[in-house]
């Protein structure tokens, strides 16, 4: 999308291809819905995300409610029915339930997210007429809203939503093209043209670093591991947060082998390291007043006469012992060297989150479209659900228990890499992390299980088939919210 724009123009003076209308609760006699009878004749009723194209009128109308999610899956839809078609502007009106600006950044968003295609490796690929959306400055329900303010949340959108799209397509991109050198030269890329500190160790000096659990599983690919530290000092700033992400640019089980269906789409297995990426890239790209570290621990889990055996027992950065029964466990070796080794670097740290696609358990548990929250602070966990909520993603909390830390138990090691028991996984391979947090930053961890959400094999809401970005809008948001807007809405 090269162009999105408010006017301080009515909706009916302004001239564009064709006509975005939200035809709101199912509201036919809104006087932005001009072709109530045509509608009515096609079926059309205005239920939620329900689409009806009328070329001859050059309107495309959606269903939806004011709710600032609903108006993002009202906007791509709106996108997506356009697709293909000659139109190359497009107007609409502007929607707002409670808050202009979190309206306003929706559409916005709704539009290049739902607008986002990867067709990188196909010959053919169908052309996006869509260039230009301008919005009216006129209100659904004649709302009172500042053209300034509006404007700012258009700019603020588009960085948001291009920065998912940067993240979805390195996860999207193939294991033979993203592997953990080329994920550090991607990173480095970033740190250049935002002007971050990055940091990358090779494996020799991970070894060296004492993250023989990190090293293992990444020591039998051809591709070898890669940690990678990126930093946004911004001045005077009111915090310092680290974010780790589990960067498996692509995961075979090792020798604990998965299944042959089960390998495909574990490109994908590197999304807490991608979306760690984005996060740090959008915070400097917005100014948040926040130190910001992103660590990447980058590995491939292959399999060769190297590889790291179920009853290996390693030793992590911590000193603590690990028991391997079974490699296909791994990212959260991955983590635990990651997060020993941000919490040594990253002097006082407020806050350690980390993002990963970790378990399939918490996919059982929450469904595919949901993050698992998990950590030992009632409050930093119902901070990062609002956040959640506010920015459209999808969360919810699993709870720790005095049971479940026994199933981690080792009879010839410290603890185990996997649960004795089939049941709670998600949970367990968070208490795992756990261990290898320290007593003072307990209340400052978050584990984000985004393992349903990262790529899901089908188009969902404004997400494509594929890769979503999980993590970026939850983090930013939290980071707006805790560190940025909180004096103003307290």
């Amino acid at each position: 999308m090269k162009k999105i724009e408010i006017l301080d123009k009515k909706l009916n003076e302004i001239e564009a291809d064709v006509e975005i209308v939200f035809v709101i609760d199912k509201n036919l006699e809104h006087r932005w819905v001009k072709d109530k009878e045509l509608l009515e004749e096609l079926g059309f009723k205005g239920e939620v995300e329900e689409v009806a194209f009328l070329p001859e009128k050059r309107r495309v109308y959606v269903g939806a409610k004011l709710e600032h999610d609903e108006i993002r899956i009202a906007a791509a839809k709106a996108v997506k029915a356009l697709k293909g078609k000659g139109f190359k502007s497009a107007k609409a009106g502007v929607y707002i339930q409670n808050c202009p600006i979190t309206n306003i950044k929706a559409f916005v968003e709704g539009v290049i997210l739902g607008k986002y295609e990867f067709d990188r490796y196909k010959s053919k690929k169908e052309e996006h007429h869509l260039k230009e959306i301008y919005l009216a400055n006129e209100e659904y329900e004649n709302k009172p809203f500042t053209l300034e303010n509006a404007k700012k949340s258009i700019v603020e959108a588009q960085k948001v939503a291009k920065s998912v799209n940067f993240v979805r397509d390195l996860v999207n991109t193939p294991p033979n093209e993203i592997y953990p050198e080329k994920l550090a030269e991607i990173a480095e890329e970033v740190a250049k043209e935002e002007g971050l500190e990055c940091v990358v160790l090779d494996e020799k000096e991970i070894l060296k670093e004492g993250m023989e659990a990190f090293y293992a599983v990444g020591k039998a690919s051809v591709h070898k591991p890669r940690l990678i530290h990126l930093t946004y000092r911004p001045e005077n700033p009111k915090a310092k947060v680290v974010f780790v992400g589990k960067g498996l640019t692509y995961d075979s089980g090792g020798l604990s082998l998965k299944p042959s269906e089960h390998m495909v789409t574990m490109k994908a297995d590197k999304s807490g390291a991608c979306a760690a990426l984005g996060i740090i890239k959008t915070a400097k790209k917005l100014n948040i007043p926040v130190e910001i570290h992103a660590i990447l621990g980058a590995a491939e889990n292959m399999i060769d006469g190297n590889a790291y055996k179920p009853d290996d027992i390693l030793k992590a950065k911590n000193g603590k012992t690990i028991e391997v029964k079974n490699t296909d466990a791994e990212g959260r070796l991955v983590l635990a060297d990651c997060l020993c080794y941000a919490q040594e670097k990253v002097k006082e740290l407020d806050y350690i989150i980390d993002i990963a696609t970790l378990t399939g358990a918490c996919v059982v548990a929450l469904g595919e479209y949901t993050s698992g929250v998990m950590g030992e602070s009632e409050k930093l966990k119902e901070s990062i659900l609002k956040a959640a909520e506010a920015s459209g993603e999808l969360a919810g909390t699993l709870p720790f228990n005095r049971y479940l830390p026994k199933l981690l138990k080792s009879e010839q090691a410290d603890i185990s890499n996997i649960s004795s028991s089939r049941y709670g996984g998600a949970i367990t391979a968070a208490l795992f992390l756990k261990e290898f947090i320290e007593e003072k930053n307990l209340k400052r961890w978050i584990h984000l299980d985004i393992a349903g959400p990262a790529y899901v094999q089908k188009e969902w809401g404004y997400n494509p088939y594929g890769a979503s970005g999980a993590g970026v809008r939850l983090a930013v948001k939290w980071l707006q919210k805790e560190f940025v807007f909180a004096k103003q809405h307290p």
